[in-house]
């Protein structure tokens, strides 16, 4: 049994609505409902959040670290830009992985640089909100290793 926390950045409580030919037609409550079911099945804790916010994703992040054991994160813009978020990844000591719905390798320039990347266990990106589920997956695999 491990406790994992997936966190979720800005306008990621959008989706399905916006840029459906990046992010899909299925909308948030639908990626919850799945990351809470694959949990479930794999006697995983988790909670889900979502902030808009950068400095609210920087203390949630702090307030992972004694909770959780992993940490799934989808920083969605924030990932390139965000030293804070970073520097908030680099002192939580459980496994994280960092999410991307799309490719960010076949966006624009600015998208392809990942801040965070440098600090996180793994990461996953391209393969559209199934991506969740090989995150819970992975994760669920990585936290029973070290046991």
């Amino acid at each position: 049994m491990g406790k994992i926390l997936i966190i979720n950045g800005p306008n990621l409580n959008l989706i399905g609505e916006r840029e459906q030919s990046q992010y899909g037609s299925n909308d948030y409550k639908y990626l919850e409902d799945i990351c809470k079911k694959k949990s479930t099945e794999l006697g995983l804790t988790l909670e889900i959040k979502q902030s808009n916010i950068e400095g609210e994703i920087v203390d949630i992040v702090q307030s992972a670290r004694k909770i959780f054991d992993g940490i799934i994160i989808n920083a969605g813009g924030y990932s390139h830009t965000s030293v804070s978020i970073r520097d908030a990844l680099d002192v939580f000591k459980g496994k994280i992985i960092e999410l991307h719905i799309s490719n960010i390798y076949k966006r624009e320039e600015f998208r392809q640089k990942s801040l965070i990347s440098g600090v996180v266990t793994g990461i996953i990106c391209g393969l559209g909100i199934n991506g969740y589920i090989l995150a819970i997956n992975s994760m669920h695999e990585m936290l029973n290793e070290n046991k």
